[in-house]
């Protein structure tokens, strides 16, 4: 078993498996939506196509796509890593740089595999997406101001691979307003080079604001209530009650993260701890969505999903422990 751990363990280091739950449940969260809500239909990539082939496409469009992400993030930053953070796969000899880029392949193809499923314009989003994960990684996050708005529309975007023509856009604006906010607080916490200076958050701040205005501004125009001015922007056909639940989660994330911060004071732990349950938090805005709307199947489908990616998340981290510190016998 541990011979089989300590095989096992690099990969899922190096792609990031216990924090991909969130792209997952973002992706199942329009998936269901698209095809539980009428106003969204008809969805031309979503009709053909039976609920657990959707679901299956999207896993493996959102698992594939995430993975790229992080394998690629690792191999770009060997030679720094060796530096600084040796313990990771990579530099330290458990995953050699030739597994490490078969890796960054194989999940580029299985996200197009899975984007597939929802026709020619989600591989082409996918494609586009993979591109922009390519930027982050070579160039953007050395630009924080620049590298933090391109995260949070990646996170975005990924959104809507199974569902290009959504009308509700309100879900996609809060999960790249969180995913943004979640990288600023662990950019600093973490110490990260180059830090976030006043500039920084300045042009990060600009590029939220003008993508917000874009992303609501759109759904506005879908909703098929445009003539009635800005009170369409939030749509008539999703009631009030949608907003609440994700409204008392942000909150409820904001005095969780300053709890952990306290806990733990400034530096990687805590901007690590941060980092995961910021991840998590995306699973249970899809939930708080759903039942806000009245579809309390989907909600339970999307709250299931999010105690797996939990569970899945604790159980791996004791896993890693286990085979990269066994446990021995006292004499």
């Amino acid at each position: 078993m541990e011979r089989f751990l300590g095989r096992v363990s690099p990969i899922l280091h190096l792609t990031r498996v216990t924090t991909a739950f969130a792209a997952v449940a973002n992706v199942w969260f329009v998936i269901l939506w698209s095809v539980r809500n009428p106003a969204e239909a008809p969805s031309h990539s979503l009709d053909p196509h039976p609920l657990p082939l959707l679901l299956l496409g999207g896993t493996a469009s959102a698992l594939g796509l995430y993975s790229y992400g992080a394998c690629l993030n690792d191999l770009l930053d060997v030679r720094r890593d060796r530096a600084l953070r040796p313990e990771r796969p990579l530099p330290s000899g458990r995953i050699t740089t030739e597994t490490a880029a078969i890796t960054v392949a194989v999940s580029l193809l299985l996200s197009v595999l899975g984007a597939a499923v929802f026709g020619i314009p989600s591989v082409l989003l996918t494609l586009a997406l993979a591109a922009g994960i390519l930027f982050f990684n070579a160039a953007a996050r050395f630009v924080p101001g620049v590298g933090l708005v391109v995260l949070g529309l990646l996170y975005a975007g990924h959104m809507l691979v199974p569902n290009l023509g959504l009308r509700f856009l309100w879900p996609v604006w809060l999960v790249m307003s969180h995913s943004l906010l979640v990288a600023a607080v662990t950019h600093v916490l973490a110490r990260k080079v180059p830090p976030l200076s006043t500039r920084a958050v300045f042009l990060a701040v600009l590029g939220w604001l003008s993508w917000s205005i874009l992303i609501l501004g759109v759904g506005w125009m879908r909703s098929g209530e445009a003539d009635q001015g800005f009170r369409a922007a939030w749509p008539a056909w999703v009631p009030p009650t949608a907003a609440l639940g994700p409204a008392v989660l942000a909150v409820a994330f904001v005095f969780l993260a300053a709890r952990r911060i306290r806990q733990f004071g400034f530096g990687p732990r805590a901007a690590d701890k941060i980092y995961r349950y910021g991840s998590l938090w995306l699973t249970l805005y899809a939930v708080g969505w759903m039942l806000g709307s009245g579809f309390p199947r989907e909600a339970a489908v999307l709250g299931i999903l999010a105690a797996v990616g939990f569970l899945t998340m604790t159980t791996l981290r004791e896993l890693y422990g286990l085979a990269e510190q066994p446990v021995g016998y006292r004499r």
